[in-house]
């Protein structure tokens, strides 16, 4: 299958509730959630060529948690390694909606 800008798409919320219900149970220690400004999202994307972002799975050694790393991609399904790289996301907890069904 070919990455394009329509790879990935909506799941319904009982589905997302399932997902990240069993995470929560197999990593009961480690942050349930990242977030990440638009305009730095925004950022990556407005790369030239770039139809996507890849989201690599990370670890911190020094916090002892998950650090997911956010990358361009390219229409040829490649990293845009020279372009921006994001991280420094801030994690939940303790940055948290306290009311979504997604966290309890």
């Amino acid at each position: 299958m070919t990455l394009n800008e329509f790879t990935g798409g909506p799941i319904t919320l009982v589905e997302a509730e399932k997902l990240t219900q069993s995470f929560r149970e197999m990593f009961p220690n480690q942050a349930k959630a990242f977030f990440m400004g638009s305009l730095n999202i925004q950022a990556i994307l407005d790369q030239e060529n770039c139809i996507g972002i890849r989201i690599y799975n990370g670890y911190n050694d020094v916090d002892k948690c998950l650090n997911p790393i956010l990358v361009g991609v390219d229409k040829d399904g490649k990293d845009m390694t020279n372009g921006l790289i994001m991280d420094r996301m801030r994690s939940c907890p303790t940055e948290c909606d306290p009311n979504s069904p997604l966290v309890s």
